[in-house]
């Protein structure tokens, strides 16, 4: 019998619908934790102390937008191994070259469906 380990997500988005939604239901359909930031400064900051197991990031942001967050990581020894799954409204970057090209491990389109994005979590990162 394998036990589930508990896995922490950081989820960055400035939707606040979309943070609740999403937090809810990976935590609902799944054992793990997911922390919220709505900013790419904030989560920046959360990702620093807390360390996720994964990465949920939204592109289309404010101020700093997803791909300055994705430059933020990968300019930071101790932050860029951890895996980054883009949470999108652009359609197009969710093609496998454009995966390819920001390094990142998947995308999942937004809209999504919140019931199903724990286990599209779990198969883009192999969990």
């Amino acid at each position: 019998m394998t036990i589930e380990s508990q896995k922490n997500i950081v989820l960055i988005d400035d939707d606040e619908h979309i943070c609740e939604v999403v937090q809810f239901c990976v935590e609902i359909f799944s054992k793990w934790k997911v922390i919220t930031a709505r900013t790419g400064q904030e989560g920046l900051a959360v990702i620093s102390s807390v360390r996720p197991d994964a990465i949920l990031l939204d592109i289309q942001m404010p101020e700093m937008d997803g791909f300055a967050v994705l430059e933020e990581l990968k300019a930071d020894p101790q932050l860029v191994n951890i895996p980054v799954v883009l949470l999108t409204a652009l359609v197009e970057l969710t093609e496998p070259q454009n995966i390819a090209q920001l390094r990142v491990k998947g995308a999942i389109s937004k809209p999504c469906h919140t019931t199903q994005i724990s286990s599209q979590i779990a198969q883009i990162l192999g969990w």
